[in-house]
């Protein structure tokens, strides 16, 4: 299993805190999120991760060179940035036939992934992929979907003014080894793609949902980032 973790962005909406720092490195306790899913997923048994860099770039270098577990890193940086899908196609050949974890570095996530890992495992015969779920306070600005009596996903709305419910997608995804030549094939390198509008769609009814065992947090503003720091003391 390998795993790319998604860190080029530019944090926009978590200014003023990323105007000298990339949001995968913004602390939890003195130790980056970026350094703590890099553990986690070690943790699991992944020895390959690709990490994409694009935003103070060489601040993330920098942290990555110092790791402990730098030797199972590879980082490629985008002069361009290429959104979550146009990331994975540019990288195809890291992880086209492999089953792959695809990770936003911002989020914060208390669960282990271990119960992830069951859970893709003995998915429903007809689905591709395991998705992380959670209940959101603002279902509005999240991707909201809808489960099956087997947890598939058969409902997907991205940030709708309503949205039937509040069970919300966590953008990390668990891929099998079919997805690239599933729903990534007929995508051109070099162009902007996003997973939540150009991917997920295309994937409803073969989306095994995972609710996750923990807090899950989008670092996405000042204040859910001090909502991660209160929640990470429990």
């Amino acid at each position: 299993m390998k795993a790319i973790l998604l860190a080029a962005g530019l944090g926009t909406r978590l200014k003023p805190i990323t105007d000298s720092l990339p949001k995968c490195l913004v602390p939890i306790h003195h130790q980056p999120l970026l350094g703590l899913w890099i553990d986690k997923l070690v943790s699991l048994g992944v020895r390959e991760i690709l990490i994409n860099t694009h935003y103070f770039n060489e601040q993330v270098e920098q942290y990555i060179d110092s790791h402990p577990h730098k030797a199972f890193i590879k980082r490629v940086y985008e002069p361009k940035l290429l959104g979550t899908a146009g990331t994975l196609i540019q990288n195809r050949t890291f992880w086209q036939g492999d089953e792959c974890l695809v990770i936003h570095a911002d989020n914060y996530c208390q669960s282990n992934l271990q119960s992830m890992l069951r859970a893709h495992q003995n998915r429903d015969k007809n689905t591709d992929l395991t998705l992380l779920l959670f209940e959101t306070p603002t279902p509005h600005s999240c991707g909201i979907v809808k489960l099956n009596e087997h947890q598939v996903v058969t409902e997907f709305h991205e940030k709708v003014a309503n949205p039937p419910g509040n069970l919300a997608s966590g953008a990390l995804f668990l891929f099998s080894s079919c997805v690239f030549d599933n729903y990534f094939s007929t995508l051109k390198e070099g162009e902007q793609y996003e997973l939540s509008t150009d991917i997920v769609p295309k994937m409803v009814n073969r989306i095994q949902g995972w609710q996750v065992d923990g807090h899950y947090l989008d670092i996405g503003t000042p204040e859910s980032y001090v909502q991660a720091l209160k929640i990470s003391k429990t």
